[in-house]
């Protein structure tokens, strides 16, 4: 299997940069693609009041296995497009889950 190339991740300082494109409104929270150059999630919840931006940190700190407080939005608050920061002890603490996600876009892949 030839590793994915995720052009959505990035490091800075301590932390990784996560571009991401956010579907509002989906039936189930979800990983499900590549989008450009953002990683593709789907998430139940409307984007009225801030409700998706929260759902949106709390889907990624679950995935990360790291706390709310350490997802960030950098960037994109009232947009689809957003960038978030992810604030923890890189590379050791997210080696595994950026290898999952690699794993779930390649099975998508095929």
């Amino acid at each position: 299997m030839t590793p994915f190339k995720l052009p959505f991740l990035s490091t800075f300082d301590d932390s990784l940069i996560l571009s991401v494109y956010i579907q509002p409104r989906a039936s189930k929270n979800q990983i499900c693609g590549i989008q450009g150059d953002e990683l593709k999630i789907r998430l139940t919840s409307p984007p009225v009041d801030g409700a998706a931006n929260k759902l949106c940190r709390e889907f990624v700190a679950d995935l990360f296995e790291i706390s709310k407080s350490s997802v960030v939005i950098i960037s994109g608050e009232t947009s689809r497009h957003k960038r978030l920061r992810i604030i923890g002890n890189f590379p050791g603490q997210f080696k595994k889950t950026v290898s999952a996600i690699e794993e779930v876009l390649n099975k998508q892949q095929t």
